[in-house]
């Protein structure tokens, strides 16, 4: 299986949908379904009725997962969206901006 890409913790850029040129982070990677979830971008509602859990019931809000497609790496350097290639730095694998040649923590 191919390295991931886009991790947990990455700073990404919405490339397409409703939140498109939006910012944010990864807060959880789906790597078998090729998903990604994104701090507060494609937020849903989800009406529920009171339950002895939620005795008040009403309007829950939540991030549903985007597309890895759907998202690019923020440039470290210049904050725009860029591809990722794997370099080989000091014997070790590492993720490389291809923007601007930045090294990406991690």
């Amino acid at each position: 299986m191919a390295a991931a890409k886009i991790k947990k913790g990455d700073k990404v850029v919405v490339l397409s949908g409703k939140d498109k040129g939006r910012h944010g982070t990864v807060t959880k990677a789906l790597p078998k379904e090729g998903k990604v979830v994104v701090e507060g971008i494609n937020v849903h509602a989800r009406h529920t009725k009171p339950s002895q859990a939620r005795p008040q019931g009403g309007i829950v809000r939540a991030e549903a997962p985007l597309h890895i497609s759907n998202v690019a790496l923020e440039d470290p350097k210049t904050g725009k969206p860029t591809r990722v290639r794997f370099e080989e730095r000091d014997g070790k694998k590492v993720r490389v901006a291809v923007r601007s040649g930045e090294l990406i923590d991690g």
